[in-house]
């Protein structure tokens, strides 16, 4: 129950962060948050996918604060806890593609150019 309440902390701190920052630059938040509402609304794509798709990318950026926003969004969109962990899983196989990709490329190529000639 107290991971409970760490996760609705949390929120708490990133919305009275939020609060703050649109009072110092209001314009700014003001734009920023008509923005991420234009975003999320449903459209072709649905809200419940669009949460989704912002779950997957919180976790690959390793963004605490969007990661639980993000899976609350999730729940409060009607996601089940497989789709929840489906994304997760299309998440790190996306972390580990580009791990790949990088390491028989650019590594390799940066062994290749660097590594004495003998």
């Amino acid at each position: 129950m107290e991971q409970q309440s760490n996760m609705a902390e949390s929120i708490l701190q990133f919305k009275e962060g939020l609060a703050h920052l649109s009072h110092t630059l209001p314009t700014y938040a003001e734009k920023f948050n008509e923005f991420t509402e234009e975003c999320f609304k449903e459209g072709a794509v649905s809200a419940k996918q669009k949460q989704l798709i912002a779950l997957g990318i919180s976790v690959q950026a390793q963004d605490e604060y969007c990661i639980i926003f993000h899976t609350k969004g999730c729940i409060d969109q009607g996601c089940t806890e497989q789709e929840i962990m489906e994304t997760i899983a299309v998440s790190s196989a996306f972390g580990g593609g580009a791990s790949i990709s990088q390491g028989v490329t650019l590594v390799q190529s940066c062994i290749n150019e660097f590594k004495p000639l003998n």
